[in-house]
């Protein structure tokens, strides 16, 4: 196998190859012996007529296409792969195939390329940062919240409150028939948390344990029952119980009830070292993107197209397993959007785009800085992802090679350098 030449732009290159009649001739046997039982030739049971017999009937070159589709990955490695200053990604197309003399063939394959970074700015930067503040009402809300988690439920004779659950028969009528999904039984309506069509709700208010109630109310415009967007209807609801809500009081009870904390002073503390921490992290991930962001802007790349189509695959795969695990599909999602799977694709497109540059950049700095990843590194992040996944850790390295780590982590030290070396502004104020 000769590689005669190799042609090279910014993303793209076409490698000329000379593949000998000696060098196919493997792959056109087993191409030959793959389809014989499928061929017919008068004189021979069908399967049995000889190669020379099909060749002199079809052409001698007649299994040479399929011979390169079969030996493919031979060629790919030998032509493609061996050069040492190609870097190709993508899909590799075969643009030519011409049959030379002594029946060989030549062909031309085109690659695109990863491509050629200069990478700009990429230190110093300087970045807005936001200042984390936690507010006593903000702690207090995650108190109530933690309050009403252990609330106790208890039944109650008198009439029904705002904040009560009332546990009602109803079936809805419009027109005097009886529609689709409109009927319930025993069912716990919190009133007040408006899980049900505006109106309702407040006139169950004030009912008490064995009333009936006819209810009037009309369907938003905006429904997704077109049927019923905008309709007038009834519904004729018995209310069987009546249930308060009774939340515990924030005193050093609660604490011992829901924490590890014997007062609530020490709980509102804990909670407020945690709201930090949390929105400490949050801001922390949203300055390094940021910075990440600055960087990339300051890069000059030219990316090509196949590593943006993959990019995208990768994307839509994602987004179908998700909707697939919630019982839809992306087909489904795309019609529901009015669309179609080309429309998906083109929404992600540029998040697709912004991906492969950011990888490419952090890439471009990992290569800049020598960034390393030691094999005991390695190991105490398969540690980390197999306790995370309730996985062995034999199994975590199964599913993910330590190549694949080690560049992933090489990639996460690019990041965090950038984020060290940006430098933090305040958050400029909206001119009211």
């Amino acid at each position: 196998m000769n590689v005669k030449n190799v042609e090279k732009e910014a993303t793209r290159a076409s490698i000329t190859v000379d593949i000998t009649k000696s060098e196919l001739e493997p792959a056109i046997a087993k191409v030959y012996n793959k389809v014989r039982k499928d061929i017919t030739l008068p004189g021979f049971r069908k399967g049995k007529a000889p190669r020379a017999v099909i060749e002199a009937a079809y052409g001698k070159h007649v299994f040479y296409e399929d011979a390169i589709e079969e030996m493919y990955a031979q060629i790919y490695t030998e032509a493609v792969l061996s050069q040492k200053d190609l870097k190709p990604v993508g899909r590799p197309m075969v643009t030519k195939m011409e049959i030379i003399d002594g029946d060989g063939v030549e062909l031309v394959i085109v690659t695109d390329l990863y491509p050629e970074v200069t990478l700009g700015d990429y230190k110093g930067l300087e970045v807005e940062k936001a200042e984390v503040t936690v507010s006593a009402e903000e702690v207090e809300a995650e108190l109530d919240r933690m309050a009403n988690n252990v609330a106790r439920i208890s039944s109650v004779e008198r009439a029904a409150q705002e904040g009560d659950t009332a546990v009602i028969d109803f079936e809805g009528f419009k027109d005097g028939v009886a529609f689709d999904g409109g009927k319930g039984e025993k069912y716990d309506l919190k009133l007040g948390s408006g899980s049900f069509i505006p109106g309702f709700e407040e006139q169950v208010v004030g009912m008490v344990a064995g009333e009936e109630k006819d209810i009037n109310v009309s369907f938003p415009e905006n429904y997704q029952a077109a049927e019923l967007a905008g309709a007038p209807v009834v519904f004729k609801v018995k209310l069987h119980e009546v249930k308060e809500t009774i939340v515990p009081a924030k005193d050093d009870e609660l604490a011992k009830d829901v924490s590890e904390f014997d007062t609530i002073d020490e709980l509102r503390a804990d909670l407020e070292k945690k709201l930090v921490e949390s929105r400490q992290a949050g801001v922390d991930r949203a300055f390094q993107n940021a910075a990440i962001d600055k960087a990339v802007a300051n890069m000059t790349v030219e990316i090509p197209d196949s590593m943006i189509d993959e990019e995208l695959e990768r994307q839509m795969e994602r987004m179908d397993y998700e909707l697939r695990s919630q019982g839809a599909s992306l087909e489904a999602y795309a019609q529901m959007l009015g669309g179609d799977m080309d429309g998906i694709k083109n929404s992600l497109r540029p998040g697709a785009l912004a991906a492969v540059k950011t990888n490419v950049m952090l890439d471009a700095v990992v290569t800049a800085e020598g960034i390393e990843v030691s094999d005991e590194e390695c190991e105490e992040e398969y540690a980390k992802i197999a306790e995370s996944y309730k996985l062995d850790v034999e199994r975590v390295k199964q599913l993910m090679g330590i190549d694949e780590l080690r560049g992933d982590l090489q990639v996460r030290k690019a990041a965090k350098l950038i984020a060290d070396e940006a430098v933090a502004v305040p958050v400029k104020k909206e001119e009211e």
